[in-house]
């Protein structure tokens, strides 16, 4: 994964300091539709939604004048469904180069030249979803012949030099022994990979929770062998990361979430939600309540997504790990 440009990553670093001081969150996740192109196993979105109340492009500029995050992820529903992607991408992005933006979707919906205008409009990295590598992911995703879409276009996509696609995977006790497959699916692709937790919240599905002594000891081997591989740079958890996630699933949750004040969501139709999986919603300019109401009594324990695992720490950590992996302090971005 190409590092964050020298400015860009000084930004970051005093807009993130500033927030945490000023308990404002880091991270903000646009849920910029709910309606999708797949059926997923383990997500409570799916299919086609009234696509009528989701924000205009120029409404998100005040949610940024507010918050003032410094990373954004803009993700769905399947986010790619809006024609106007692009401007809600150029209304996101600030004048002073923040947020460090990520697009999350299936890429059902991607093409080359779209590809080229999201990364002109200001995507800084493309989450791209893959479960298994190979046609089980059409399965678990309920949208035949995606596996074969992805196969031919993330390689293309990746040859253009950007070093922007990272493949998320979702470890789940369907796919827990195919770890390290999917990073050599990555590696043959010639994109990055990042790996998040399923959690039994979002569907109230414990199927695909791991929680036998066969699937604990495949997660155990499959991550000793990653953490052997990170150095390689395609893989981009960090080893605390991954010590936590083996951690999440061996003792069934992980207390301490700081959802609402770290990181919050915004609804397609303009709510502050502190979490996807938490629906108690407040207006634009009420982050300081649900901070009160929400996290100060937030006893979740039951996920350890993406951006809980990346923020999950204290700020030290976080900033040293961000540091070392991904910022750059020289006026060159050299890829991987």
């Amino acid at each position: 994964m190409r590092k964050v440009p020298l400015g860009q990553s000084l930004q970051i670093i005093r807009q993130g300091s500033l927030n945490w001081r000023a308990e404002r969150p880091i991270v903000v996740s646009f849920e910029v539709t709910d309606a999708c192109t797949c059926f997923c196993k383990h997500c409570d979105h799916g299919g086609l939604r009234d696509m009528s109340r989701d924000m205009k492009p120029a409404d998100y500029r005040r949610y940024m004048e507010e918050l003032k995050p410094v990373v954004v992820q803009v993700s769905g529903g399947e986010p790619l469904m809006r024609d106007d992607l692009a401007d809600v991408i150029r209304a996101i992005r600030q004048p002073n180069g923040l947020p460090f933006l990520i697009l999350v979707s299936n890429w059902s919906h991607m093409t080359i030249e779209r590809y080229k205008q999201l990364c002109e409009a200001g995507v800084d990295q493309f989450s791209v979803s893959l479960d298994f590598p190979d046609e089980r992911h059409d399965d678990f995703r309920g949208h035949a012949g995606l596996y074969e879409h992805l196969s031919r276009i993330v390689p293309e996509a990746a040859k253009l030099g950007y070093d922007n696609i990272c493949l998320n995977n979702c470890i789940t006790s369907e796919n827990v022994e195919h770890i390290n497959a999917a990073a050599d699916k990555a590696k043959e692709w010639g994109v990055n990979i990042n790996y998040s937790a399923y959690s039994p919240r979002r569907t109230g599905c414990r199927d695909y929770f791991l929680t036998t002594t066969e699937q604990l000891d495949t997660l155990r081997s499959e991550l000793a062998r990653l953490k052997t591989r990170i150095n390689s740079r395609w893989v981009t958890n960090s080893l605390t990361t991954l010590d936590a996630t083996q951690k999440y699933f061996e003792t069934g949750g992980t207390p301490g979430c700081k959802a609402g004040l770290r990181w919050l969501v915004v609804t397609c139709d303009g709510k502050l939600q502190p979490c996807s999986m938490q629906f108690k919603r407040y207006e634009l300019g009420e982050q300081p309540k649900m901070v009160r109401e929400f996290t100060a009594h937030n006893a979740c324990d039951e996920c350890y997504v993406a951006i809980r695992s990346s923020l999950d720490k204290p700020f030290a950590q976080l900033l040293a790990e961000n540091v070392s992996g991904f910022f750059s302090f020289s006026n060159d971005t050299p890829g991987r």
